[in-house]
C-alpha cells in the first residue's frame, strides 16, 4: 500500500506513521520530495482496517492498496516519472525528464585509442554518455571477455577528456562496489536481469542502474527484477529493452517496441531502447532508433565503432562513426517533437 502525507508533514509525524505500520508487521520505503512524503508499505502483515486507521491519522491525506506484485516501480506508488540525475565535471545529465538521452560507444573496451576516439566521436554529436563493456558475459567461454579493471581505467580516461558520463556493465556481485568507483551509471545485462544477489547488492551501489530485459522474461518480470534493486535501497532505475528470443531468424532478437509503451503506463521508471542489440544488423539500427523515439522512449543506447569489421565483439551491429553521426542529425525532428510532447505531459503533472 502507499501513504501519502500531508503537505509539509514533520518528520516526527512521518515516523509516527512509519512505526504504526512496521507494528503490523510491514517493511517501510519511504520518497521525500520537495513538500510532500509517499510511504510505501510492503509484506504481509496484519490488514484489518490499516488503511482506515492510517487515514484517521491527522498528517495523513490518503491510504491506498498497491494491486501490482511490484509496488515501488509501479505507477500507483508513484505517478510522476523518476528523473535521475548525473553530475560529470561538465554539468549535469537528466533522464526521464524532458531531455532525450544518447548513449553510445563500442561493444568492449578494446584499447585506449580505440575507446578514445569512439567517445571524441559520441561527444561531436550531443550525445551524452559513453558505453563501453569492461567486463563481458559471452556465449563461449573462448571469446574476448573484457579487459576488467584496465578497461574500466581506460573508460575513466576518456570521460575526463570529454565530459561524457560512463555507462558499463557489472556482472558479478563481486565487481559492484569495483564497477561503481570508476562508472557513472551500472549496467545490467540480460543474463544477469535475473542475478538476484546481484541485484540486491545494487541496491546500495550508490549509482543508477540501467537493468535490460532478459532474452526471455516477459514485462513483469523485468518490473519485478526492478523492484528487488529499488526495495533494497536504490531507487535510480532504468529499464532497457533489448529485444526478446523469439523464432524469428531475420534478426537477433525481435525488438518488443510495443513494450516500450506498455512500460510507460506501467511504471515511473525511465525506459531505454537498444535498437543495436534488438536487431543484430547495422542497416536496421537508424529506423529502429526512429521508432523508439517515436514511442516515447526516455533514450537510446547505440552500438557504433571506428572499424566495426575489426571488432572483437558485436561487429555486426555497430555503427561505424559518420553512420552514427548521420543517424543521429537524422533523429534531430524526431526529438524535437518528442521533446515538445514530453514537455507537454510533465506541465500537466
Amino acid at each position: 500500500m502507499i501513504i501519502s502525507m500531508k503537505l509539509h508533514s514533520t518528520k516526527q509525524e512521518v515516523e509516527s506513521v512509519c512505526e504504526r505500520i512496521r507494528e503490523r508487521g510491514y517493511k517501510v520505503h519511504s520518497i521525500e520530495g520537495e513538500e510532500r512524503v509517499v510511504i510505501g508499505a510492503v509484506g504481509v502483515g496484519d490488514t484489518t482496517n490499516i488503511l482506515e486507521s492510517l487515514e484517521a491519522m491527522n498528517c495523513v491525506e490518503k491510504a491506498v492498496r498497491i494491486s501490482a506484485p511490484y509496488k515501488f516501480v509501479s505507477k500507483e506508488f508513484k505517478n510522476t516519472r523518476t528523473q535521475i540525475k548525473i553530475r560529470t565535471h561538465t554539468g549535469e545529465i537528466e533522464i526521464g525528464g524532458d531531455e532525450f538521452v544518447m548513449m553510445a560507444g563500442p561493444c568492449s573496451v578494446e584499447s585506449e585509442k580505440q575507446i578514445m576516439e569512439c567517445a571524441e566521436a559520441v561527444a561531436a554529436t550531443g550525445a551524452k554518455v559513453l558505453r563501453g563493456g569492461a567486463f563481458k558475459p559471452r556465449t563461449s567461454p573462448y571469446d574476448f571477455q573484457g579487459l576488467e579493471e584496465v578497461g574500466l581505467k581506460l573508460l575513466a580516461k576518456a570521460r575526463e577528456a570529454t565530459g561524457l558520463a560512463i555507462i558499463t556493465e557489472v556482472m558479478s556481485d563481486r565487481d559492484v562496489s569495483l564497477v561503481a568507483e570508476y562508472a557513472d551509471i551500472l549496467q545490467i545485462g540480460a543474463r544477469n536481469m535475473q542475478n538476484f544477489a546481484l541485484l540486491k547488492t545494487l541496491g546500495s551501489a550508490g549509482r543508477p542502474i540501467l537493468l535490460k530485459r532478459g532474452m526471455s522474461s516477459t514485462v513483469k518480470e523485468l518490473l519485478m527484477s526492478a523492484e528487488y534493486i529499488v526495495a533494497h535501497g536504490n531507487p535510480n532505475v532504468m529499464l532497457c529493452e533489448r529485444g526478446i528470443r523469439t523464432f524469428e531468424t531475420v534478426t537477433r532478437n525481435t525488438c518488443d517496441i510495443a513494450a516500450v509503451a506498455a512500460l510507460n503506463e506501467l511504471t515511473h521508471l525511465p525506459v531505454i531502447l537498444d535498437p543495436s542489440h534488438a536487431t543484430g544488423k547495422r542497416s536496421l539500427v537508424p529506423p529502429l532508433a526512429r521508432a523508439g523515439v517515436a514511442i516515447g522512449a526516455d533514450g537510446l543506447i547505440i552500438e557504433m565503432h571506428p572499424c566495426p569489421e575489426k571488432a572483437v565483439s558485436d561487429g555486426a551491429q555497430s555503427l561505424t562513426f559518420p553512420q552514427f553521426s548521420a543517424m543521429m542529425k537524422d533523429l534531430a525532428p524526431y526529438i524535437k517533437l518528442w521533446k515538445a510532447a514530453r514537455a507537454t505531459e510533465l506541465a500537466a503533472v
